[in-house]
């Protein structure tokens, strides 16, 4: 920040962007940005770019899966399953690769200020999970950085657009980069920035828009040589910057010449590449990526409880949104033309400057309120998930509900942190598991056990569980190594949604079962205690009720159970009476 407005700083090679690719070098160098990208090509098993869609990922996910068939280099994973990059034998993490990249540009920043630099704020996208954001800060942290916050990089966009406005609007951020699109609604109040709702897919950007163009080039190179190029890693990086190249021509001008020489060869000899590739023709291409950045969309607006005509301002983020079909898509969308007053490659980095003036006096005029992406809670028994913090949530925050045990004499409590839309837990994503151990033993729901979610400006939870009798307590840093892949989250939006209905029969089941449970237990305790107060035909009576019950118990229908449960609490006041209608009871009156 300089005189109240926030300023790019250049890089080494005097460039205001830096390509997120690292280039490792047989001596041990490693080379960022666009000198690494400029040796890519004689050098594409050790040369790292989208290492973003890596971070806080497991290599079963289906999108690291996806990297592997694509990536020139290599993508294994660690004892736990967390993806990793091989590099000359060596496996490598993503945040190790990230905090190269970050390193670099620490290093840009104190060269230009002539001071060092030990703090900052690292912008990621609005659907980042858990995992991705505790991923993303050790990365700072590798790379020798306090990382103050981590900003929404929508939040940060319209941070930049809104500042010294004093202007009161609903605001739609289209955020499309290179690897991952975000979507955030936002209202702006007098200087107030509140996050109404946000969606995306963090497997969606200028890389994918890329490897269509790679296709076509190749299926078109197939058709002519017969020579198949996707195994030919140098011909691949070729085809790669090719393509990049003419998907920013195609922004501007309606046809673009790829030309490669030389890009292959056969007995007969060095095989060419040269064709035109038409503005129509890569939109046909594309179309189904486009529009698949519209679901977000639509999601986000029915979380936030508007309709299109309720927007008054869209502003697009990211080098991608500079496609025509892209900016035609939103513009029927939200049925109004989108801004890009702000360059799109730097208004992220703008608002997080600001942010940073906020958290340091500077700014004064500003307040962000930021949101949660999903819901958190833990599960209960019979399998629910009981939510304790819904999504979109503002944060920071912290909540807390009284659970209690579910046994007899239960002296551990397994208190297991889900993420998700789902009523039953199995439906949801596991975050982390911890034990509150020694609890006094007591019959089941003596125990009062408060379990607080405390999830911090960045996104990041806390989790502990404190029994009210001993005064115990034991907390959990949720630091999962995997990430939610975008089509798990949309899968557990959807799939809540589709089976909302089932859900709700299954809950009912559970709560149902579990009412009875604890009835016919209390009803035995009772008449095992009482029971020689009562007649014959009563005794009888109770067993058959008992019986009845236990019956019910196992069934898996709602209206056995419905009926079971009112036929046993019938019983309860009957026996109840009958106890106080026997002579030992009547006689032992004072």
């Amino acid at each position: 920040m300089e005189g109240g407005a926030a300023q790019i700083i250049p890089n080494k090679e005097g460039g205001r962007t830096t390509p997120s690719i690292v280039g490792f070098q047989e001596s041990g160098e490693r080379l960022v940005g666009q000198i690494a990208k400029r040796q890519a090509a004689t050098n594409p098993a050790n040369t790292v770019y989208a290492v973003k869609r890596l971070i806080g990922r497991k290599l079963n996910s289906p999108e690291v899966r996806r990297m592997q068939d694509s990536a020139p280099y290599t993508i294994t994973d660690s004892s736990n399953g967390d993806a990793r990059v091989r590099l000359f034998g060596r496996d490598y993490s993503p945040a190790e690769i990230s905090a190269i990249i970050l390193q670099r540009l620490r290093q840009s920043a104190e060269e230009y200020l002539g001071e060092t630099v030990e703090e900052a704020i690292i912008t990621v996208p609005a659907y980042f999970d858990d995992a991705q954001r505790q991923a993303t800060k050790d990365a700072g942290k590798i790379a020798g950085l306090n990382v103050l916050r981590i900003l929404n990089e929508p939040t940060a966009a319209a941070l930049a657009y809104g500042l010294g406005r004093d202007l009161n609007e609903k605001i739609v951020v289209y955020d499309l980069g290179g690897g991952t699109f975000d979507i955030s609604i936002l209202e702006m109040h007098d200087g107030v920035f509140e996050v109404l709702s946000t969606s995306g897919d963090t497997f969606l950007g200028g890389e994918d828009f890329d490897m269509r163009i790679v296709d076509w080039i190749i299926n078109e190179f197939q058709k002519e040589t017969s020579l198949d190029l996707r195994k030919d890693s140098p011909a691949l990086h070729r085809l790669k910057e090719a393509a990049e190249r003419a998907k920013c021509e195609l922004s501007t001008a309606q046809e673009t010449n790829i030309n490669l020489p030389f890009i292959a060869s056969d007995s007969l000899g060095p095989k060419h590449f040269n064709k035109v590739l038409m503005r129509h023709q890569f939109e046909e291409m594309i179309l189904d990526l486009v529009e698949k950045s519209l679901e977000p969309c639509e999601k986000a607006l029915w979380d936030a409880k508007l309709k299109p005509q309720d927007i008054d301002k869209v502003l697009l983020v990211g080098g991608q949104t500079r496609t025509p079909l892209v900016r035609q898509k939103v513009t029927e969308m939200f049925g109004k033309m989108p801004s890009a007053e702000i360059n799109p490659d730097e208004v992220v980095a703008i608002g997080a400057a600001i942010q940073g003036g906020v958290m340091c006096g500077e700014v004064k005029e500003l307040v962000l309120l930021d949101v949660l992406p999903l819901s958190l809670g833990i599960e209960t028994r019979g399998g629910l998930f009981t939510k304790i913090i819904d999504r979109n949530s503002s944060i920071p925050l912290k909540k807390s509900l009284t659970f209690t045990t579910v046994a007899d004499n239960q002296n551990t409590v397994e208190v297991h942190v889900l993420q998700g839309e789902r009523e039953l837990a199995r439906g949801n994503r596991s975050l982390a598991k911890f034990e509150l151990t020694d609890i006094p033993p007591g019959p089941r729901g003596a125990a009062q056990i408060l379990v607080t979610f405390d999830v911090d400006s960045d996104g990041i939870v806390n989790v502990s569980a404190f029994d009210k009798s001993t005064q115990r307590e034991q907390a959990i840093r949720i630091t999962p190594s995997s990430g939610l892949g975008p089509d798990e989250i949309v899968r557990l939006i959807e799939e809540a949604d589709r089976n909302q209905q089932a859900d709700k029969v299954m809950k009912e089941l559970i709560i149902a079962r579990t009412r009875l449970d604890g009835l016919m237990e209390s009803t035995r305790r009772t008449f095992t205690e009482f029971s020689a107060m009562l007649s014959e035909d009563d005794q009888a009576q109770a067993r058959q009720t008992l019986a009845r019950a236990e019956l019910a118990y196992r069934s898996d229908e709602l209206e056995k159970l419905t009926s079971a449960l009112s036929e046993l609490e019938a019983f309860g006041v009957k026996l109840t009476e009958m106890m106080f209608a026997s002579p030992a009871m009547a006689g032992g009156k004072s």
